[in-house]
């Protein structure tokens, strides 16, 4: 975002030697009574991106001590920051899947809109609620399952695959699988080697047997000809589904960040 306005610790409300606890517990805070499709959402989220990843933090310390002249204190912060960076359309998660081939296959794919009427937005379960506790059951499966789904190796495809849809209802598996059918051909030509890291996660809407949870992963891509990866930084967000007892994505969806 403009250095010469808000920072993200300003967004965030936190100070710029705040700690990874304190800025993740304000994340969670400033969300928690926001409905996703506020811009004041959204606009959090990406404080929390760059503030949680430490190599984007550096620089964006590295940034604004570079604007700010020694002898004047730092800037105010302005009621609306500009963010630098842009986002692409939310796509259907199993687009992400194979995000890394999508340039040989040019597949196209439209933006998933989940209808949400009478939901409650919960930013953590810190208390013994019960709608809390199933809550946080569903992160901590989303956290876990999100590895899986995103990622893959073309020496491997059957196994990642697999294991990727050991987390999905069985809906959203025939989802999956119709892109995974259309790559298989491609593999060789390609070679992608896809991985996930998560860097963060929060709950973000509840409701009946169904979970919202946002996490910010990093997506290190190796490509044929590639000696190294490229690191793709998303915002996923993971319908979770209970079903028989077991959390299972029943959707995902993404913002991916232009650096």
């Amino acid at each position: 975002m403009s250095t010469t306005g808000a920072s993200w610790y300003d967004v965030l409300g936190v100070e710029r030697g705040a700690s990874t606890e304190e800025v993740r517990a304000a994340w969670r805070s400033g969300i928690a009574d926001l409905d996703p499709s506020e811009r004041r959402f959204r606009l959090l989220n990406q404080a929390a991106e760059v503030l949680l990843d430490p190599e984007r933090r550096a620089e964006h310390d590295a940034a604004l001590a570079a604007d700010e002249p020694a002898d004047e204190p730092a800037p105010a912060p302005t009621a609306t920051p500009t963010a630098t960076a842009s986002r692409l359309p939310l796509v259907p998660g199993w687009a992400l899947v194979v995000l890394v081939v999508l340039a040989v296959l040019s597949v196209g794919a439209a933006a998933l809109v989940w209808a949400q009427p009478n939901e409650r937005v919960v930013a953590s379960a810190s208390g013994g609620n019960e709608i809390e506790e199933s809550a946080e059951q569903a992160r901590a499966v989303a956290e876990r399952a999100v590895g899986p789904v995103l990622s893959y190796d073309y020496r491997s495809f059957d196994e990642s695959t697999a294991a990727a849809r050991s987390y999905m209802t069985p809906a959203y598996q025939e989802e999956y699988d119709k892109l995974v059918a259309a790559l298989e051909p491609n593999l060789e030509e390609v070679q992608p080697v896809v991985e996930v890291d998560v860097v963060d996660s929060a709950v973000v809407r509840t409701g009946a047997d169904r979970v919202d949870v946002l996490v910010f992963v990093n997506r290190p891509t190796l490509r044929k000809g590639m000696d190294e990866p490229e690191v793709y930084k998303d915002q996923v967000t993971l319908r979770m589904v209970r079903e028989d007892g077991r959390w299972l994505v029943g959707a995902l969806s993404t913002n991916q960040l232009q650096e």
